[in-house]
């Protein structure tokens, strides 16, 4: 009988235990398997995302000053032409007869003048030895002054005719390019009608919107960093903040401002459309997550933070995606640990098992 007892106390102890071990390895199963990576900080720059057009710095429709039939253009679209260039004759041959004419009248009304001052002194001189009466030293002060009032119509009559014969040379306002020819030799134009449209593309103006969050983050002298479709991503083009609005549209709440972008190559083109990015701050310490960290859904941007086998769901504040990593703005702090796989599984309060720490440049795991 004594023999017996010890074996039954085992059979008892094995049976008792068998429950226990079964409850460990069932909790273990309800843990979700995850890799996760530590919260790194980086130095990293600040940038805003833009997009929006290049537009000339000056563009300017050239419209007659004067009526009259074109003669001949000098330019065509693609040219280039400086300040002062002549671009187009409207009847030049009228407005130089129109001018001659002008100045001939000058010179009689002068001549003129000069004969009624001669009068107006002889009279003077009758009138003080009373040889001529006081009426006729009036009528030679009267037609003196009439000479000298015809000399100064005359005058403007003649600055007149030789304005509109230099505005019948059409002449470029600015360095600039012809975009477009509108009028051609023997059209008749009144005065304001288009003959050409001319762009200074020398300089562009990269106008772009931001959202009115950002209202004292924009000042003039950022960078702002751009590619266009002609060069594709492999070529950068730079430009400086000049022109911010000092109002925000009430409709999508943002502010237009504008980057003056220096073109002297003419290598961009006017009107193009460029996308790119507002450079706020440079090698600015930023948390910085792998891409497969990150979860998106109905507008919310969160992570699961992984603390002593717990997941806790945490909103945070994106920023760009560099170098294959997502900045963190705003939520997570310095060695932090977050998952990177499993968040379709994933909730607030969840247990977890962790079967990989992943560098944080890591993201992408392969598996959910």
């Amino acid at each position: 009988m004594r023999s017996l007892l010890p074996a039954l106390a085992c059979v008892f102890l094995v049976s008792c235990s068998k429950p226990v071990a079964s409850g460990a390895k069932s909790e273990a199963d309800d843990a979700v398997p995850i890799t996760v990576a530590r919260v790194d900080v980086v130095p990293m720059d600040q940038a805003l995302d833009v997009w929006g057009t290049l537009y000339a710095k000056d563009e300017a429709t050239v419209g007659a000053e004067v009526e009259g039939k074109v003669e001949r253009t000098l330019v065509d679209f693609g040219d280039r032409v400086t300040a002062g260039d002549e671009l187009a004759l409207i009847d030049t041959t009228t407005y130089e007869a129109l001018a001659h004419q002008a100045e001939a009248n000058l010179a009689k009304a002068r001549a003129s003048a000069n004969n009624a001052e001669l009068n107006l002194k002889r009279a003077e001189e009758l009138r003080k030895n009373n040889i001529a009466s006081q009426s006729d030293l009036d009528a030679a002060v009267a037609a003196a002054e009439q000479a000298r009032a015809e000399v100064k119509a005359d005058e403007a009559a003649k600055a007149v005719a030789q304005l509109n014969l230099q505005r019948s040379h059409v002449k470029a306002p600015f360095d600039a390019a012809v975009a477009e020819r509108i009028a051609s030799a023997g059209d008749y134009l009144k005065v304001g009608a288009p003959l050409f449209r001319v762009v200074n593309d020398n300089v562009l103006k990269f106008i772009v919107q931001a959202p009115e969050s950002y209202a004292g983050k924009v000042v003039k002298g950022q960078q702002v960093l751009f590619q266009v479709d002609a060069y594709g991503t492999n070529e950068t083009f730079e430009g400086k903040v000049y022109l911010i609005s000092p109002a925000v549209n009430t409709g999508t709440r943002a502010f237009p401002f504008g980057a003056l972008v220096q073109n002297a190559g003419h290598r961009l083109k006017a009107s193009s459309y460029a996308r790119g990015k507002l450079i706020l701050a440079r090698d600015v310490p930023t948390p910085v997550v792998p891409l497969d960290a990150v979860n998106n859904f109905a507008g919310v941007t969160r992570v699961f933070v992984v603390d002593n086998g717990i997941a806790r769901a945490r909103s945070v504040e994106a920023g760009r995606v560099q170098d294959g990593r997502q900045q963190v703005l705003a939520g997570l702090k310095a060695g932090e640990t977050v998952a990177t796989s499993g968040l379709s599984k994933l909730h607030d309060g969840v247990k977890v098992r962790v079967r990989a720490v992943l560098p944080s440049g890591d993201g992408h795991t392969g598996s959910e």
